[in-house]
């Protein structure tokens, strides 16, 4: 049996996932690490946690499917996106502690950005909005913080990368200093229309063009392994940012496919086809994962609340003892009725961007029992989800017929259910979940010929459950109605 390894470096944890060659889990680890908080709103990884769990974990991965590390063909990186990293150029010595993509410590510098009339032009560049979230004001940090870096970084002794680019360096033992067009996409500094660093953003950073790796498809040879790291050489035949390598992995290869991650937030991807889609709804245009030179490009739009709405339900207002809990809450009664719950705990996401909202629970009565609250609950992410679906459909000019779906909360049927319905349309829950991983699998798979293509793919991964809409219209129209009312109440706080 061969396998393609897939090394899945996130936010919290490093995972390692072996698939054989019917693209079946065949064994899988992962290793938490420590993040580190210097101050309020900053968040920082030690370069070493990431590099240390990451290939900690093949060799348990490699135990559980009874495999041999001579058994794999070869390996696919996937990795939080925006985290960034800078080293020495000579030792791979990182010169400061990784800022993590959720770090706001550049919030005041991207304001003075937009206050100077400057997100009109980056947005035209990058399809980004101007936020601490992304890569280059970080960049920028470092080097002006970090005692030296800046005389360093002039002289072409240090190197910027986001994960994939850090483990790429590192476990080639520096012979390979390279990113993908979807880490790219994701720093601020990249032109998603000339697919180029661009030099006006370097210039406006203050960014030395000497820092930045090499930028190539996501899935294509990127390099081997140093054979002292994992035992023998290895090809690295595929790298993608998570959330890219997620859609690949649903196979939406095609414009208008549309996938959603249902975890802690809702991260949702289309694919809008071979031209960028040009946003007048508040959402992200980016590049989505694939083996040609021309990748395609998608647009992402972030729930801020999702699962978490359904955290705060069990651990702070102790409604449910346990997530799985709410399903079964929210099928004892036929409705809300008429409750809503807007959970903009942190303010709301795409499309609105507003920072000022806060949470709200609208349509209470005398007859609201803890069931309504728990069913409103559930109801306001899927609500969430499709006003992302919706502003989507506006910028691409496409009607969506089906959704599919991955992530923790993806496993609840109520909720999937209820997103078929007021979405109106199909919502399809894929047999293997680990899409992320499963994505640069099949791009590195794809690459060294364990597979021949999509075609083959898409018969290996079917889906676990399909959910088709059963709501009439005007109910649909009547709820919607309702939610766009509480959105109000929520965003007047």
């Amino acid at each position: 049996m061969k396998y393609i390894l897939a090394l899945d470096q996130g936010t919290t944890s490093s995972r390692a996932i072996l698939f054989d060659e019917q693209g079946k889990v065949a064994g899988k680890a992962y290793q938490e690490f420590r993040q580190i908080y210097p101050r309020a709103g900053w968040v920082e990884h030690d370069p070493k946690d990431i590099l240390g769990t990451q290939v900690g974990v093949v060799a348990e991965a490699l135990v559980r499917a009874g495999a041999d590390i001579s058994d794999v063909e070869a390996i696919g990186i996937t990795n939080q996106r925006e985290t960034t990293l800078v080293w020495d150029a000579k030792t791979g010595k990182p010169v400061y502690n990784a800022i993590v993509w959720q770090c706001r410590r550049t919030a005041d510098m991207c304001e003075r950005l937009r206050k100077e009339g400057l997100e009109d032009f980056i947005y035209k560049k990058t399809g980004l909005v101007a936020d601490a979230y992304f890569s280059a004001t970080k960049i920028k940090w470092i080097l002006d913080n970090v005692s030296g870096a800046r005389a360093r970084a002039e002289r072409g002794e240090l190197r910027f990368g986001t994960v994939d680019t850090y483990l790429l360096y590192s476990l080639t033992r520096g012979r390979v200093f390279a990113t993908d067009y979807t880490n790219a996409a994701r720093t601020m500094l990249f032109n998603i229309h000339t697919l180029e660093w661009d030099e006006d953003l370097l210039k406006l950073f203050g960014i030395p063009r000497s820092m930045l790796p090499k930028v190539q498809p996501s899935g294509s040879l990127f390099g081997v392994t140093d054979s002292r790291l994992l035992g023998r050489e290895i090809e690295i035949r595929a790298v993608a940012g998570d959330q890219q390598a997620s859609l690949f992995g649903h196979l939406c290869t095609h414009k208008g496919q549309i996938k959603t991650t249902y975890g802690t937030g809702c991260f949702l991807l289309m694919n809008a086809g071979d031209e960028p889609a040009e946003s007048k709804n508040g959402l992200i245009t980016s590049l989505g994962a694939g083996t040609g030179d021309k990748p395609p490009y998608v647009l992402e739009g972030s729930v801020f609340v999702g699962g978490a709405a359904v955290q705060w339900l069990r651990d702070e207002m102790k409604l449910i003892s346990s997530a799985a809990e709410s399903e079964e809450c929210a099928n004892k009664v036929s409705s809300s009725e008429g409750v809503y719950m807007v959970p903009a705990f942190t303010g709301l996401g795409a499309p609105y961007w507003d920072a000022s909202a806060r949470g709200a629970v609208v349509g209470i009565t005398r007859g609201t029992r803890r069931e309504h609250l728990v069913r409103a609950a559930l109801e306001g992410i899927a609500y969430q989800v499709s006003d992302i679906v919706r502003a989507m459909q506006r910028d691409v000019g496409v009607k969506i017929s089906e959704m599919r779906v991955d992530g923790g909360a993806a496993a609840n049927n109520f909720l999937m259910q209820f997103q078929s319905d007021i979405l109106d349309c199909r919502v399809l829950r894929p047999r293997i979940i680990e899409t992320t991983g499963l994505g640069v699998a099949y791009l590195a798979g794809l690459g060294c010929g364990m597979w021949s293509g999509e075609e083959e793919l898409e018969k290996m991964n079917g889906v676990e459950r399909a959910f088709s809409p059963d709501m009439s219209e005007n109910d649909r129209a009547a709820r919607l109605k309702g939610w766009r009312s509480a959105v109000n109440a929520a965003r007047q706080n």
